[in-house]
């Protein structure tokens, strides 16, 4: 909040430099939580071993809320630029990978269907 504050108050004088506030505030959040995500990882891979999950699709999804999250990041900081075309772009990019990632996925679970389906 007060860096928000503070960027409101230096963005009439210094649009620049409360562009690199923000951006600077942005990464110090996320460098403080990066305790508390690597708990929750560590943590789902621990029930997924549990539950005898294939590791592969447990580290794929991981990979996918990674790309989310980072994508989104991303296009924030890209709008809070000015620059609303390029975050949609960004906002694309990370929904295609996104997507291509959990072809795989997607995959086995169809063909799990398709073989509890009875053939008759």
């Amino acid at each position: 909040m007060v860096a928000t504050f503070l960027a409101l108050i230096v963005k009439e004088q210094k649009p620049n430099f409360a562009f690199l506030l923000i951006v600077f505030t942005g990464c110090t959040i996320f460098l403080f939580l990066i305790d508390q995500i690597y708990s929750i990882i560590h943590m789902i891979e621990k029930l997924a071993a549990n539950a005898n999950v294939n590791m592969v699709y447990v580290e794929t999804i991981l990979k996918i809320i990674g790309i989310a999250y980072i994508a989104e990041f991303a296009s924030h900081i890209t709008k809070d630029a000015g620059q609303g075309a390029l975050a949609a772009k960004v906002e694309l990019a990370g929904k295609i990978l996104i997507l291509a990632m959990a072809v795989p996925i997607l995959t086995v679970m169809i063909e799990t269907i398709i073989n509890m389906i009875p053939t008759g």
